[in-house]
């Protein structure tokens, strides 16, 4: 008699633990299909959060800039011809070049 109360106590709290693994594995698997098939509600609320930060962070940005927009721009295009200033050069010059098959030319 004690062996068959033991047993089913055993069986009871696998047949528990089965069901709470299989229930979990369910639930992942449904979120994973959800977001696979964008379905999922957190990525639209994860892309809008997004863009409201990116909005915030240039407002402020704005605000607190230590220059006015146009010294601003002045400077970012005065940067970026100097970039491509510097592109040109370094492209222009000759790179190594192959061998010539004398020695010393």
């Amino acid at each position: 008699m004690r062996r068959r109360k033991r047993n089913l106590l055993f069986n009871n709290l696998l047949r528990d633990s089965v069901t709470e693994c299989y229930q979990t594995a369910s639930r992942r698997a449904g979120r994973a299909s959800d977001a696979l098939r964008r379905q999922d509600r957190f990525t639209a609320s994860t892309g809008t959060a997004l863009l409201v930060g990116v909005g915030i962070g240039v407002g402020i940005g704005v605000l607190i800039a230590p220059a006015s927009g146009e010294q601003t721009r002045a400077d970012i295009s005065e940067k970026v011809s100097d970039l491509r200033d510097k592109v040109r050069e370094r492209s222009s010059r000759r790179g190594p070049q192959g061998a010539t098959g004398t020695y010393g030319e």
